[in-house]
């Protein structure tokens, strides 16, 4: 529908009328519908030229999560349930996004309601059991290393760490996937680089412990794995010994995913507190400040250093982000990889 069309349109109506002869009562008898049909046409027309095009949509989406998440960049978009489906790019790995058609709602992710729904740690009916105490509380992190919302928590737990050091002996940061047939490999949610960084991550957690938040805070800069060895002084002979023998690294990685798999986990990150799971937005959402309250919540009796000031209680980058802070982000944004 176009203004050529709407000429034409009116060049054949005075044509039809031209030869007929012209009363008060003809003209009572035409008027409303002229004028219904020149309403309902130029109702389409400004439509067509004020309406956004789903690519328009699905752009804006994508500059959307970039300015205030983490930069996208767009991979395809299509129609799915009267929805925009957007698949984005989000530091290496693919996301699906759904967008209304006005371009004004943006989801990170759908439910699929024509089955079975999958739990999320926010609907997870154990997120709701009463914390158990201890005078010993752990944390647990389950994580894959490529997830953005995964280095999101990674972050944010090493963020809190750097400033209570304390803290690391309460938390432990834990990893998604499973061990293949031969019981030589593992597999990991975004493919077999991620499965590699887990197993490197693993093997430097359980044999250079010391290490471990060093080598994070280097990698989620900017994912640089052989760089970020030497910043943080692992020892390569040491962790190239753990990630050939299956009797260390994927033994050591068994045992995660064993636990991931006894609190039913499906999405990274999900946070469990003295064996059960939790929630970090009952304790102020995705920020360096919930980690301390979520372990300090743990405790029989409060350790010293649960009490003063509030650490960092802003939103934490997501995916590689040389940052600690996001841009513009909300310390309730909920998304993970599942």
């Amino acid at each position: 529908m176009n203004l050529d069309f709407l000429k034409t349109f009116w060049s054949k109506i005075k044509l039809l009328v031209s030869g007929i002869r012209i009363t008060k009562k003809l003209i009572i008898i035409l008027a409303p519908i002229v004028l219904l049909i020149i309403l309902v046409i130029s109702g389409v027309l400004i439509f067509s030229f004020r309406g956004l095009s789903d690519k328009d949509i699905a752009e804006k989406a994508v500059k959307y999560i970039s300015d205030n998440y983490s930069p996208a960049t767009l991979v395809e978009f299509s129609r799915e349930s009267g929805l925009i489906k957007i698949k984005i790019n989000v530091g290496g790995q693919e996301y699906d996004s759904y967008a209304t058609k006005d371009g004004k709602l943006l989801f990170p992710q759908a439910l699929d309601m024509s089955g079975q729904e999958s739990a999320s740690p926010e609907t997870n009916p154990q997120a709701q059991q009463p914390v158990t105490k201890s005078d010993q509380p752990l944390l647990e992190a389950f994580v894959v290393s490529m997830c953005p919302f995964g280095l999101q928590m990674q972050r944010m737990i090493a963020d809190a760490i750097s400033s209570v050091p304390a803290l690391s002996q309460y938390v432990k940061v834990k990893y998604i996937g499973s061990v293949s047939g031969d019981g030589k490999t593992i597999t990991a949610m975004h493919g077999e680089e991620e499965a590699k960084e887990n197993l490197r991550q693993i093997c430097i957690r359980e044999e250079q412990p010391a290490k471990y938040w060093g080598y994070l805070a280097c990698y989620m800069k900017a994912g640089d794995a052989s760089g970020c060895q030497t910043t943080a002084g692992v020892n390569s002979s040491t962790l190239n010994s753990c990630i050939s023998n299956p009797g260390k690294g994927v033994a050591y990685a068994q045992e995660d995913f064993e636990a991931s798999s006894n609190y039913d986990v499906s999405g990274s990150p999900t946070l469990a507190l003295n064996g059960s799971i939790v929630s970090e937005f009952d304790y102020g959402g995705r920020t360096s400040n919930a980690v301390r309250s979520v372990v300090c919540a743990g405790f029989n009796s409060p350790a010293g250093f649960c009490s003063g000031a509030d650490l960092n209680t802003a939103t934490v980058a997501t995916g590689f982000s040389p940052s600690y802070e996001a841009q513009g982000g909300s310390a309730n944004n909920s998304a993970s990889c599942n």
